[in-house]
Formats: structure tokens, C-alpha cells, sequence
């Protein structure tokens, strides 16, 4: 910690993801996005990143629960019959995938209802652990997040998921735009473009800190012990 212009500044990461002030905040790991046989494996889209990612969120999602750590599923919702798109949302999904299955009606994902719109098995929130829908990019962006941070005291998120250079980053933005720390766990975000993924890491290491999920468990573990010796 140190001090600019009379105000304390958190600038280690032991500091940062602290279970008293940080959540750990888990952007869209939802079948239709990283799991075989689902809408983004049909439309031919490289999930080969995803198997390393999920397994490093879920053990660092153990060690959250373990330390008491805030956790946060934030999941993709969209509305059947488009009703949650606007022009402009249609026009950003163009760009993003293949035109004919969005202009033939054939471009659904994480509808509500559906099965691709569920979180993956190991990383389904347990009873109790918060869960925001959003709409958009951003988990920020129309949806409850702040509010719920802010009622349980939160100063960090530990932001981990998918995509990286989408929602992760989206998120992550509007994180510091609401003044809180933002920790990008840089082994546990994931994209199904390689070269999306490297360039947004490039930009987010100069603007957010950035921890390996060993650094943050290691931690959490610290955390976890402590809390057992005083019970």
C-alpha cells in the first residue's frame, strides 16, 4: 500500500484480492460458449483454449469458497425471438460470426430456457452464491453487479472467464470506471481467437493487474487456513 495525494492505495496483490474487500467474478463460462456439441462448437468456432481455463477457474473457484471469497457467476441471457437484441447488437454479432447464421435465423445462444445457456458443470454456482444475467458485453452494462459489489463492501473484483477480449475485457473496463481494483487472473480467461486473446492481454496487463490463478490461490489458501485455526 502506499499513499498519493492523501489517499491509500492497494498495490499488492495479497492486498488486492484480500477475502475481506475482493470477489471473485467468473464472466460467461456457459456451454453455448466453451463446450463441445453447443452453439459456438457448431458454428465451427476453436475451443481449444477452454479445457486448460475451466480446469484453472475450478480450482480457483475451490479456493475462493474455501477463504470465504465473494463469488460472483456472471451469465450471457439472451431473449428468445431476438427480443433482447437491438439493430446494434444484431449489427456487433455480425461482425463477430459467420453473417449467414445470423441473417437465416440460425445464431442462438445463451437463450433463456436453454441448455447451452447454463454454466458448465464444474463451475455451477453452489445455493447461495450470486448469479447477474446480463445482456450485453459488459456485466456491468443493465445488470445488478455493482449494486450487489457494493452492498457486500467489495473494493476488488478477480475477474476470470471468457471471452477475453470481449466480456472479460468489457467487464473489467467498466470494473475501474466504477473505482474498483480489477485482477485479471491471466491463465483463467480464455477466447476462441489465439491472437484476440494475446492482444487484449497486451492492453489489459498496462491498465489492470494481472496474477497467475497460482499466485491468487496462493493467497485464498492462506486465507482458508486462517479462517480454520480461528474456528
Amino acid at each position: 500500500m502506499i499513499e498519493i495525494a492523501g489517499k491509500q492505495v492497494l498495490t499488492e496483490i495479497g492486498e488486492l484480492v484480500d477475502p475481506s474487500r475482493a470477489a471473485l467474478v467468473i464472466i460467461d463460462m456457459q456451454r453455448d460458449f466453451v463446450e463441445p456439441g453447443f452453439a459456438f462448437d457448431r458454428l465451427g468456432v476453436d475451443l481449444s483454449m477452454y479445457p486448460p481455463v475451466r480446469a484453472r477457474i475450478a480450482t480457483l473457484l475451490a479456493a475462493a469458497r474455501s477463504a470465504g471469497v465473494l463469488v460472483v457467476h456472471v451469465q450471457m441471457t439472451s431473449l428468445p425471438g431476438g427480443r433482447s437484441e437491438s439493430p446494434a447488437q444484431l449489427r456487433f454479432n455480425l461482425r463477430l460470426q459467420r453473417q449467414g447464421d445470423i441473417t437465416g435465423g440460425r445464431f442462438r445462444f445463451t437463450e433463456q430456457g436453454d441448455a447451452g445457456h447454463e454454466f458448465v458443470t464444474e463451475l455451477a454456482p453452489l445455493p447461495g452464491e450470486l448469479v447477474v444475467p446480463k445482456w450485453r458485453s459488459s456485466g456491468f452494462w443493465g445488470t445488478s453487479l455493482d449494486l450487489l459489489l457494493r452492498s457486500n463492501g467489495i473494493e476488488t473484483v478477480v475477474v476470470a472467464g471468457c471471452t477475453t477480449e470481449g466480456c472479460v475485457e468489457s467487464t473489467a473496463r467498466d470494473a475501474l470506471f466504477n473505482d474498483y481494483y480489477v485482477v485479471i487472473v491471466e491463465d483463467g480467461v480464455g477466447s476462441d481467437d489465439r491472437a484476440q486473446h494475446d492482444a487484449s492481454m497486451l492492453l489489459m496487463r498496462h491498465r489492470f493487474d494481472i496474477a497467475s490463478t497460482a499466485g491468487v490461490e496462493a493467497s485464498w489458501n492462506v486465507a482458508a487456513s486462517n479462517r480454520k485455526a480461528i474456528a
